[in-house]
């Protein structure tokens, strides 16, 4: 199952090792992509095409690279960190391995805010409210999923739900507004698992849309960074899967009650491969992000982009080439989008037409809190602050 292929942390750790490569490496590496004739399709060892074509460069745009698209900060951890929620320019709350959660009140330092007996939990999202109020989700077969809260800066949680089937996973969480939220997880029995709360986390009630949910053989998600569902609006909400011969988005315009699937020209096929990531500025422009997470650098189409919220999609390669494991809008940039993973990290200002490459620092996950605040998490404890330039301007 693709729940039991998702990046680990040790895959992750490997990357990171690599860390931050020199301005004329990576502009040399970016540009190669794309300048060799007969190269847009990558192969397999025996030469036969793996994944799907590049298109031309000017459908990719110019490869520019910032020297310093983020500032490391100090975390506390050594832990996987996948989850991310930011609040305020701020506050933010971070999440990861090992029962791990950090949160910030200053958007600099960072304090560990630990989930008792949650020691061997992997939390792998997080949403926060405020500075106070935050729910945590983590992932892992059965009872391994659950979902904390806390009311008081993470000085102390509550369980509020256990994964109620022991063949069940759970991938990501999201909330419309403080009451209103959704979490799904890997199919069990033929269909993909969702549930919603009316009550901030406190309950929450299975959606019974056997075949709107319904799964493909090998079909499922991948809990990399909590961005593989995402919302919008009051009503809207969005997953994305792959391991399955089609990689597919899922959309709900009911508040999660029923749904539909839409096939996505990305690789797919394989357990490692797929859409990680799918994020909205609204409800109709979108975007798809992902790749093969045991090929981190192969050259094939790692991006797609929709322009009516999510019924169809087209190609849309992002920046820097290679797994891509987050795509999220900034917040208060209408056509500002921010994609990372391991292969590094990159921005596009045009609603994802055309990227632009931070730098190659393996990442998780980032978030914003406007144009020119957010931050990345990732392998080993890594926190960041962007350090870019401000989102937004073309």
């Amino acid at each position: 199952m693709i729940r039991r292929s998702t990046p680990a942390a040790g895959c992750a750790a490997q990357a990171a090792g690599a860390g931050l490569a020199s301005v004329a490496s990576v502009a040399a590496l970016a540009l190669a992509a794309f300048a060799v004739p007969g190269c847009a399709m990558a192969q397999d060892a025996a030469g036969a095409p793996r994944g799907l074509p590049l298109p031309p460069p000017s459908a990719v745009g110019q490869a520019l690279v910032q020297a310093a698209g983020w500032q490391p900060l100090a975390s506390g951890t050594s832990a996987e960190l996948r989850g991310l929620s930011v609040v305020s320019e701020t506050v933010a709350w971070a999440s990861g391995a090992k029962g791990t959660v950090l949160r910030t009140v200053d958007g600099v330092s960072w304090q560990q805010r630990s989930v008792p007996d949650a020691d061997k939990l992997d939390l792998r999202d997080i949403h926060a409210v405020d500075a106070n109020t935050a729910i945590a989700m983590s992932a892992g077969p059965g009872a391994a999923s659950r979902i904390y809260r806390t009311t008081d800066g993470g000085a102390s949680w509550k369980l509020q739900i256990t994964n109620p089937d022991a063949e069940g996973f759970w991938d990501a969480i999201a909330f419309w507004d403080a009451k209103h939220g959704i979490v799904f997880g890997d199919p069990v029995k033929g269909a993909f698992q969702v549930l919603l709360t009316a009550d901030g986390g406190a309950t929450w009630q299975p959606v019974a849309d056997a075949k709107g949910l319904a799964s493909l053989p090998n079909e499922g998600a991948f809990a990399a960074s909590g961005t593989c569902l995402t919302v919008a609006g009051s009503t809207d909400a969005w997953f994305s899967t792959g391991g399955a011969e089609h990689a597919r988005v899922f959309h709900s315009s009911d508040r999660g009650r029923t749904w539909r699937a839409s096939a996505v020209p990305m690789p797919a096929g394989a357990p490692a491969r797929g859409i990680f990531s799918v994020g909205f500025r609204d409800g109709k422009v979108g975007l798809a992000a992902g790749g093969d997470y045991k090929e981190t650098s192969m050259a094939t189409v790692n991006g797609a982009r929709t322009e009516d919220g999510g019924a169809s999609w087209s190609p849309a390669p992002i920046l820097p080439t290679g797994y891509m494991s987050v795509v999220v809008p900034v917040r208060g940039a209408a056509d500002a989008f921010v994609a990372a993973g391991l292969a590094g990290s990159g921005y596009s200002n045009d609603g994802g037409k055309s990227w632009v490459i931070l730098d190659r620092t393996p990442v998780n996950t980032v978030g914003f809190a406007s144009p020119a605040v957010g931050w990345a998490v990732g392998p080993k404890g890594l926190v960041m602050k962007y350090a870019g330039p401000i989102l937004g301007k073309k």
